[in-house]
């Protein structure tokens, strides 16, 4: 039976002329006539009818028109022959049917499945990529999750477009990188050279990188390193110093061996070989802030006898991988190695660098290298040096110069008397403070912190117990109000070295009271300055003592926070209010502060030292009885936990406690 004739020209004039819903309308006509085969390139022999289709999709404004004109787009282009398909391939057509894919969801589906249809003429392949936007839709589309994008069939398109690298290129720079990786790892030497290129010069997040490094873009890069010619070699180091920021894929780089190629190429003489050495170096810098480079012992010693065969780009590099190697919490040994092969000496040269970067960083590097051989830097550093250091610190130089500078000499140790008498000549105790008042209430930076704990290190050289002169100069200088604020404003750091120094100068509190007791007064002390704890006309300045400077409420804090690491030195400056002569007063103290709780918590959560020393401080506050009245119930069951439980050393004093007590008798074999 012969098919119906279908008027080709009555379905044209109604495609052009008919209002959006008619357009509808005929558009489903169309696509139900194609499907059932009854109209075909055959049918529509003057060829009209798809660009007559595609005009319309141009311009509808209708999101459902749009969407019934694709679909019989769609069909058009399943007929035989091929040549609808052709006339949909235009640039402007595409265009037309890309735009649906930011629309919505009905419209992005339709659109998406039409260009995959069309995806099988290489023109399509090509043109596709070059409309503005759509490789960024279809990955869009691809990682949406939201039901009827058809994100298989946005895959499939791009899977078939990655063919173009160009295309791979422009996938990558939206995020998508399987295409990329993949012709890293099969593509031709020229594409590996291009992808990496790219990757070289791509704008990456930090989440872009991690996502490169995860999906296998590092290893085919190691290996373009390793075994490629000049090109890739060059092309390969500068993807992997693009990459190599991200902490993990740092690690990555170091487990696939790639450290000792680096090192290799840095003892490099070979004149072509010669400009890789500033990414090689630059990649070894990124690298080293991950920890697993202390695995690669050789690796610090190699870089420090590198400092002085290398250009300053290249020593910039490798001084910040020696500091991250330095700056690991477990890289003491690598620390002692670099020490026994002359760190200091070689760092000491570039005080006088003028290159601000250069000098920071080996003054950073310093830094590092004295946290555990103090004594060994004061033996090398020379007054010459010190005076490097102050004027560092007393220039306009950048902070974190200055922040470089005062934790060298923070790391110098404090017994050494010439070195103190030399800082106290160059006026270092007025600057430091200066600079403290400055920075306490300023906004927290990393370099604010290191500065601080560096100026607060210092200080506790100007704070000595055993000299009392010095002791005076800082307290005259106003050093108490900014040890005190740094309790509640520092880090855990210089909290807790602000600590040490207000301890160091409350350990003569109890001296200097009997000296200037002595002295006949002119002017009778006002009632204010009386301390009940000292049982004395206190000042700050007379006596450094810890009552009257506002010290015991900010100390006790630190005790209640989560951080543990200042315990040690807030329990030393209590411990001065407890001493012999005036312990019962320095316990009401304490106690007025809320001083109690905090030092039961410390009993209870901190370390084996804080337990003993606040246990200690607590066996005297327990000698009254109004303490014991207040707080006794709520320290026994802590304290006969600790003594079945805790440490042995701990158990004699807690039984003084329990005996205050009595909740043990004095006989007992506790003591």
């Amino acid at each position: 039976m012969p098919r119906a004739v279908v008027d080709v020209e009555d379905l044209l004039v109604r495609v052009k002329n008919g209002a959006e819903p008619e357009l509808g309308e005929v558009a489903r006509e169309v696509a139900r006539l194609a499907q059932e085969g009854r109209l075909g390139e055959d049918d529509d022999e003057d060829g009209l009818l798809v660009p007559a289709l595609l005009a319309r999709l141009a311009g509808a404004g209708d999101a459902e028109a749009r969407v019934s004109v694709m679909a019989a787009l769609r069909r058009l282009a399943g007929c035989a022959g091929g040549g609808n398909k052709e006339k949909m391939a235009s640039i402007e057509a595409l265009s037309s049917i890309v735009r649906s894919l930011s629309r919505d969801v009905d419209e992005r589906k339709e659109a998406n499945a039409l260009l995959l249809d069309l995806s099988d003429i290489p023109q399509v392949r090509q043109r596709i990529g070059r409309i503005k936007g759509s490789i960024v839709m279809l990955v869009t589309l691809r990682n949406a999750h939201e039901s009827g994008t058809h994100h298989d069939d946005a895959e499939k398109l791009l899977h078939i477009l990655s063919s173009n690298p160009q295309n791979v290129l422009l996938m990558a720079e939206s995020g998508y990188f399987r295409p990329l990786i993949h012709h890293l790892n099969e593509g031709s030497d020229m594409n590996k050279i291009l992808m990496a290129t790219a990757i070289s010069k791509m704008f990456l997040s930090e989440q872009m990188k991690s996502s490169l490094g995860e999906d296998g873009a590092v290893e085919p890069l190691v290996e373009m390193f390793k075994s490629g010619n000049f090109e890739a070699k060059q092309s390969a180091l500068g993807a992997l110093r693009n990459l190599s920021s991200s902490l993990r894929n740092a690690e990555l780089l170091i487990n696939s061996g790639i450290t000792r190629q680096l090192l290799q190429l840095l003892f490099s003489v070979t004149s072509v070989l010669m400009t890789l050495r500033e990414p090689a170096s630059a990649i070894l810098a990124t690298i080293a802030q991950s920890d697993r480079i202390l695995l690669h012992k050789d690796a610090a010693p190699q870089m420090l006898s590198l400092l002085n065969l290398s250009c300053p780009v290249i020593q910039l590099h490798l001084l910040r991988a020696l500091n991250s190697i330095c700056g690991h919490t477990n890289a003491k040994r690598a620390r002692a190695r670099i020490r026994q092969n002359g760190g200091m000496q070689l760092l000491l040269p570039f005080l006088t660098e003028n290159n601000v970067d250069i000098k920071t960083a080996a003054l950073n590097l310093m830094f590092h290298l004295s946290k555990d051989a103090s004594a060994e830097l004061a033996q090398q550093v020379k007054e010459t040096h010190l005076e490097i250091l102050v004027k560092v610190i007393s220039s306009p130089a950048s902070g974190s110069e200055k922040a470089a500078a005062v934790g060298v000499i923070s790391n110098l140790p404090v017994t050494d008397k010439k070195i103190t008498e030399f800082l106290t000549r160059t006026n270092l105790l007025p600057l430091l403070i200066s600079l403290l008042e400055a920075n306490i209430t300023t906004s927290s930076t990393l370099q604010r912190m290191w500065l601080l704990e560096g100026i607060v290190g210092v200080l506790t050289r100007f704070t000595v117990p055993w000299d009392k002169k010095l002791q005076s100069l800082a307290v005259g200088h106003g050093v108490v109000p900014c040890l005190v604020k740094l309790l509640s404003e520092g880090s855990v750091n210089a909290k807790s070295k602000a600590a040490t120094s207000l301890a160091q100068l409350s350990q003569n509190s109890v001296t200097l009271r009997k000296t200037k007791s002595a002295r006949w007064l002119c002017v009778p002390p006002s009632a204010e300055s009386y301390c009940i704890v000292h049982n004395y006309q206190c000042t700050i300045k007379s006596t450094f003592c810890l009552v009257k400077a506002g010290a015991v409420s900010p100390l006790v804090q630190i005790l209640e926070g989560e951080e543990r690491e200042a315990d040690g030195a807030v329990l030393e400056a209590l411990a001065t209010l407890m001493q012999d002569e005036i312990w019962e007063h320095g316990g009401m103290a304490i106690e007025k502060a809320s001083g109690v709780h905090a030092l039961l918590r410390v009993a209870e959560a901190g370390g084996l030292s804080s337990q003993e020393k606040a246990i200690w401080i607590l066996e005297r506050i327990f000698r009254l009885e109004a303490h014991r009245e207040q707080y006794g119930k709520i320290a026994q069951a802590l304290l006969i936990d600790l003594a079945q439980k805790g440490d042995p050393l701990l158990k004699p004093i807690i039984g003084k406690i329990l005996a205050h007590l009595q909740l043990l008798q004095t006989q007992s074999s506790y003591f």
